[in-house]
């Protein structure tokens, strides 16, 4: 029986693509479901504002009408025009144990690609690097942190039986709260808090929209460098804030701050820790709502783990005691609720300088994930 591929255009062809997964990890026991209705809100054009900058279509591989994998197809206007390629990505890919399937959706993903007159094919980028990216490579023996990705160990061969290389692989680092952190650093952090000029607080809910400024702040100046950096829009960062407010511990969120000689701040690092909510939502199989949201709560206030999604520097605080001390501080706080790890993720393979430091803070890579390249 041959293999269809179709655009996902009606509310059941979408209803379909978000529930595929469920197909793939049934039997699996370190698959964390998404929530569906923040699938929902990911591929609503009018909600999601990707779709501001970005070109976006889903397809879905059938067999005799029923579904048996699905990727997206996308291009970041943003992206091309920072980094001066002409890119498209693939993503949300999801696919039953047959090669023949997977080749059927890169091939139809690439020509995509070649209609649109792009260069090459990336991915998998569930929208961008400020997003889930990525096929899991090492380390399938825990579950995910959250916001980071999950799939069979099947995706890699495919992807490379199918001609994909490799273009950068993400490093995951695991850490105790017991553990110790290099004495060495530990000093050098105890004199930067004795500076008068250095200070570090958390995050302060009562001026959130001007705190969201400060992260973008030193997200743009401490990552715009980076493999793969796209900036926040605004109406992206708003996002991000309703996410930040409505999901994250703000006592996990701290700045670091430079107190210049005419008495103004500037913000100058910044560690934004996420409490593992997939220990929560696990269990609620994709459904919040109706009664999942009071199973959540109840879950929430039993998470264990953290996630090191953000930890951004400004190039003048780098390579001293700044980011120990911003990192030590945020550990502490969350030693004070509960916390017992964090996975700091994800660092690029090659940005030797924040791999050594997460090292040095205790920390030991456990995971590692693959993003590919295809030229056309």
């Amino acid at each position: 029986m041959s293999i269809e591929i179709k655009k996902v255009e009606k509310k059941s062809d979408l209803k379909k693509f978000i529930m595929f997964p469920w197909k793939i990890y049934m039997t699996d026991e370190h698959w964390v479901a998404p929530l569906i209705m923040d699938m929902k809100h990911r591929f609503d054009a009018k909600k999601n504002p990707y779709y501001e900058h970005a070109e976006v279509e889903l397809f879905l591989a059938l067999k005799n009408g029923k579904p048996v994998g699905r990727i997206a197809c996308h291009i970041d206007k943003l992206h091309n025009d920072t980094h001066k390629e002409k890119a498209a990505f693939f993503g949300f890919f999801e696919v039953i144990e047959d090669y023949e399937v997977a080749k059927a959706l890169y091939d139809h993903a690439v020509k995509w690609t070649k209609e649109k007159e792009m260069d090459f094919l990336r991915g998998p980028m569930s929208f961008g690097t400020n997003d889930e990216c990525a096929f899991l490579l090492e380390g399938f023996d825990s579950d995910p942190a959250v916001m980071m990705p999950y799939n069979p160990k099947y995706y890699i061969d495919f992807s490379e039986k199918y001609g994909f290389i490799k273009a950068k692989d993400l490093l995951a680092f695991f850490k105790k709260s017991s553990d110790p952190i290099d004495p060495r650093l530990k000093r050098q952090a105890q004199r930067i808090e004795n500076d008068p000029k250095i200070r570090v607080r958390k995050f302060s809910k009562k001026d959130f929209k001007k705190e969201m400024e400060r992260v973008k702040e030193v997200y743009d100046a401490a990552w715009e460098p980076n493999w793969g950096f796209v900036p926040m829009t605004e109406k992206e960062l708003d996002e991000t804030a309703q996410v930040l407010l409505q999901y994250a511990d703000t006592d996990l969120v701290w700045f670091a701050e430079e107190i210049h000689d005419d008495g103004t701040i500037e913000p100058i690092g910044v560690s934004v820790v996420l409490p593992n909510l997939n220990e929560a939502t696990k269990p609620l199989n994709g459904r919040l709502f109706p009664f999942g949201i009071f199973k959540f709560m109840s879950l929430k206030k039993k998470v264990k783990g953290t996630r090191a999604i953000l930890f951004g520097l400004k190039r003048k605080a780098q390579g001293f005691g700044v980011p120990t001390l911003l990192f030590w501080k945020t550990e502490e706080a969350g030693k004070l609720k509960g916390y017992e790890w964090v996975e700091m993720s994800w660092n690029l393979e090659d940005n030797f300088k924040i791999n050594k430091f997460d090292t040095n803070l205790g920390g030991k890579v456990y995971k590692k994930y693959r993003i590919y390249d295809l030229k056309v």
